[in-house]
């Protein structure tokens, strides 16, 4: 998604639910999760222009069940990006007591910038449907940057990266990595190889890697 600034917005993907009226029934639940998990794979390898249809094929439902949990899809789109922010908010903050906490940041921009550069189709297709994925989903876009904020802080207290970059700085960095990589037709390892360089930046002289 190209357009203002780079900010964590434009990378995280999010997760699960808008908010249900009452419990979803266990088999609900299921069926809801097997969707969520097709459609991220089915929009990650061939593009979010995929029919719905083949989704709810690699997710062993019918379309009528699918369309009975997210309407449109903008809304998959848009659930897709809620649970993937939910996951990496429950990383982090796993992470948060890592007894290694340079590694523990260092982790985590790589799974971080993993899941930026899957996901600019379904930003641009939120875009496109007038979805402002940070106000639809504030509260957790916030939540994930005091987990970076915390990584990043613990690290720098251990000695393991220099404490005069922030953590919007770094955020920054990885999505304009991602950015980089799609513009020259880069995969995944690139992403990694880049994310890997950026890391070595960040450490303090003569810390370990």
């Amino acid at each position: 998604m190209d357009g203002g600034g780079t900010s964590i917005d434009q990378a995280v993907d999010v997760g699960a639910g808008l908010g249900a009226a009452r419990p979803m029934r266990a088999d609900a639940v299921k069926n809801r999760q097997r969707i969520l998990a097709a459609a991220a794979e089915v929009f990650a390898s061939q593009g979010v222009s995929v029919p719905i249809d083949l989704v709810a094929e690699r997710a062993g439902v019918g379309v009528g069940t699918l369309y009975r949990h997210f309407p449109t899809k903008e809304a998959l789109f848009e659930a897709i990006v809620l649970t993937k922010l939910t996951g990496l908010i429950a990383t982090a903050g796993a992470a948060a007591d890592a007894e290694d906490p340079g590694r523990a940041l260092f982790e985590f921009l790589g799974l971080f910038a993993s899941e930026a550069a899957m996901k600019h189709d379904l930003f641009d297709a939120l875009d496109t449907a007038g979805i402002d994925i940070k106000s639809r989903c504030s509260a957790s876009v916030d939540e994930l940057q005091c987990g970076i904020d915390r990584l990043l802080r613990r690290a720098v207290e251990a000695g393991a990266v220099r404490d005069d970059v922030g953590a919007d700085e770094i955020v920054s960095l990885v999505i304009g990595t991602c950015h980089a990589v799609e513009r020259l037709r880069g995969g995944a390892d690139s992403v990694q190889r880049l994310i890997g360089v950026l890391c070595e930046g960040l450490r303090c002289a003569g810390a370990e890697g």
